[in-house]
């Protein structure tokens, strides 16, 4: 199974509370995946905070990804556009950040991708060119796996412009990190998602998503 609906990404900087508490919210209000960042912690450190984030999505079903190679004790990774090329040994689950088609095309073995910036973001200010709804699908019609949408993704009003676009899914950082109540955040977001877009098979392409989704609007 591949990502799909909120996918949330951590920033322990940009929490408003201790990282477990916020992803235990965030998966309370609906989230089921989870991407944990935090490369500047050592190895040892960022090994022992996935220890204690996989017990939080394995309750509810959900799963934690691992940004970079190393999946510290796991088998789902999310790998940068830099590389490496092709994917490490093989792990359940290997995703791969993208940001235009000549990134897409580079793609191996990877199960999905994210596409960004869809919109300016708080976290990552001045980063773009920011693609929008109309460029995401653009993309969308060119990726061989489904699509993330990643990017300044705050708003329901933005959730439903991505999956609109043909989306599996959008991952948040901001709106989520920096809330107040999580859980409300998080299932406001997911309330958008599956308003237009329910949950449907993994194994469907990504033209089966864009056609489904353009049956639903």
């Amino acid at each position: 199974m591949t990502p799909a609906g909120v996918v949330v990404l951590t920033d322990r900087w940009a929490a408003r509370g201790a990282l477990a508490q916020v992803v235990e919210g965030a998966v309370a209000g609906g989230v089921r995946w989870v991407v944990l960042r935090e490369k500047d912690l050592p190895r040892a450190e960022r090994a022992a905070l996935a220890a204690d984030l996989r017990p939080i999505l394995a309750e509810a079903g959900g799963t934690l990804v691992v940004a970079g190679p190393d999946p510290l004790g796991g088998d789902a990774v999310h790998l940068p556009a830099a590389g490496p090329y092709p994917p490490p040994p093989r792990r359940s689950l290997v995703g791969r950040s993208c940001h235009d088609e000549a990134e897409l095309a580079r793609l191996t073995t990877e199960d999905y991708v994210t596409l960004s910036p869809v919109y300016p973001s708080r976290s990552k200010p001045g980063y773009g060119p920011h693609l929008g709804p109309q460029g995401l699908g653009d993309l969308i019609r060119a990726s061989t796996v489904p699509v993330i949408a990643l990017g300044g993704i705050e708003t329901p009003a933005q959730v439903r412009a991505c999956v609109d676009a043909g989306a599996v899914g959008v991952a948040v950082l901001g709106a989520i990190m920096r809330a107040g109540d999580p859980a409300e955040a998080a299932a406001t977001l997911t309330a958008a998602y599956e308003e237009i877009l329910p949950p449907r098979s993994a194994t469907a392409t990504p033209e089966d998503r864009a056609t489904a989704t353009a049956g639903d609007r």
